[in-house]
């Protein structure tokens, strides 16, 4: 067998209309997106692609996952994919890079955990997430002291314990934002999700990121849940709130008390 079954995500098709939705869309490697329907509910279908086999088995995977530039590349088609979908219905995004041996088998699974992923899809309907992340920059905080000209050691010294000082305080002030934060983002939320902190490449702007969450937030709240969380920080200098969205519930996609799909699974 020269291809796999490459899933992006369990959708509901109430109107019979997303077939015509995906048929549209390029999907990793560029491969057409079809839907698998479940047998005892047609309404709920999962969207996947035929994609080589030698591209998706474990040992190439273990491969591609240290290539930023293959995993980007994946990663944007399966984004397509989701928003396409998530533009017309409730849709449970799956772990990027899931693979099984074919369709068959991707209906097996489904049939097999209707139930759960029927239950998730209602529980997302009319949800969407919100990125929340925060950072810390204490070059904006803080006054560089200047080199000291002769005979002024004293005032030197004391723009640098003021400096330091400065420091201090807006990673004591970060404590508070990220409270006041998350008081306002509850106020509209219904879930939460805790991510690590970005480092290295994968930061999107300057400063430190110190806290990276998400919330699932009504859709019909949207603006209000940007506009307050935005808020929080407002006049303070050094702390910066990045708030994106509003995204299919990539991080709320599991249904509760079921495994994750596996990126493969055997005949």
């Amino acid at each position: 067998m020269t291809d796999v079954s490459y899933v992006y995500g369990v959708a509901r098709d109430r109107d019979g209309c997303l077939d015509e939705v995906v048929a549209d869309v390029p999907g990793v490697a560029d491969a057409a997106v079809h839907l698998v329907r479940s047998e005892r509910r047609p309404d709920v279908a999962v969207a996947a692609s035929a994609v080589p086999a030698a591209d998706f088995n474990e040992a190439a995977l273990r491969t591609h996952l240290e290539d930023l530039a293959w995993l980007e590349s994946v990663a944007r088609a399966h984004h397509r994919v989701i928003e396409a979908l998530a533009a017309r219905t409730t849709v449970m995004p799956l772990r990027l890079a899931t693979v099984y041996l074919d369709d068959d088998r991707v209906r097996a699974v489904l049939d097999a955990r209707l139930t759960a992923f029927d239950r998730r899809l209602a529980d997302l309907d009319g949800l969407v997430e919100w990125g929340v992340k925060i950072y810390v920059d204490v070059t904006e905080a803080e006054e560089a002291p200047p080199e000291p000209p002769a005979g002024s050691g004293r005032e030197y010294l004391r723009r640098r314990r003021a400096a330091r000082h400065a420091h201090e305080d807006v990673y004591r002030a970060v404590e508070d934002v990220a409270a006041r934060v998350d008081s306002a983002a509850r106020g509209y939320a219904v879930e939460r999700a805790r991510h690590r902190a970005q480092q290295g490449q994968l930061l999107t702007g300057p400063g430190e990121n110190v806290v990276n969450d998400a919330y699932l937030v009504p859709a019909d709240h949207a603006e209000q849940f940007r506009s307050e969380v935005e808020g929080s920080a407002r006049g303070l200098p050094g702390i910066r709130i990045d708030v994106t969205g509003p995204w299919a519930p990539y991080s709320f996609a599991a249904p509760p008390d079921s495994e994750p799909t596996p990126r493969s699974a055997g005949p």
